[in-house]
């Protein structure tokens, strides 16, 4: 499968279009997601978002919970909702109508525009593309058990990342079964489905339902 940022996702479904501007792959935004939204955070309009303490922005009508926890930098766009006992760590953009549930955990990510983790999800060093949707227990394992730096295997191809911590990477539409573990440096392409209590390594091909480890085929 083609890997590239263009093939994953629509850009125009986020606010944070510009930090893949210059980059191939999307493993190569993740360092720059902190210091990005600090400065979008500055540009944004102070009519409609309202800054909620250090480097944290939230539009004016997105719906956060009291009990939330949210570390900047940190931008919360239209419409989001932020619900009970979610932690959000930082250097996290939730896109538009999004919603980060219950004891749901970010870090150092991107939530396309209506994404939905809405349910005992973490999600961390990773990107999700527009309307993806992670069911409840679902989380991305972004640290190998051996502590070593993260090769992406798609096929027979193997890219090195130089990268300890990665996540997963979610295209356009893909649905994620409950209770399922995405393995540090999956890629789910674009209107895919993964099977509840699935473990998922390497790529699973755009359209396509990922049943168990060797057994993925494509949508009708």
């Amino acid at each position: 499968m083609n890997l590239t940022i263009d093939n994953l996702f629509d850009l125009n479904e986020t606010i944070a279009k510009d930090i893949f501007k210059g980059c191939t792959y999307p493993w190569e935004v993740l360092a720059k997601i902190g210091d990005f939204i600090i400065e979008l955070g500055k540009t944004l309009p102070a009519d409609e978002y309202e800054l909620r303490g250090e480097n944290v922005w939230v539009h004016k009508t997105a719906n956060v919970f009291p009990s939330a926890y949210i570390a900047g930098p940190a931008i919360i766009g239209k419409d989001a909702e932020v619900r009970h006992c979610a932690f959000i760590r930082g250097k996290a953009i939730v896109g538009e109508g999004a919603v980060v549930g219950n004891s749901t955990e970010l870090k150092n990510v991107i939530l396309f525009n209506k994404v939905q983790v809405p349910h005992y999800n973490y999600v961390g060093d990773s990107i999700l593309g527009f309307k993806a949707h992670m069911g409840a227990g679902s989380i991305t394992s972004n640290v190998k058990s051996d502590k070593k730096l993260i090769v992406i295997k798609n096929g027979d191809e193997k890219i090195e990342t130089g990268i300890k911590k990665i996540g997963a990477f979610l295209g356009d539409n893909v649905e994620v079964g409950c209770g399922s573990v995405l393995n540090p440096g999956t890629i789910v392409g674009r209107e895919s489905n993964i099977y509840p209590l699935s473990s998922v390594r390497g790529v699973v091909e755009a359209k396509s339902i990922y049943k168990k480890a060797g057994e993925v085929v494509a949508k009708n």
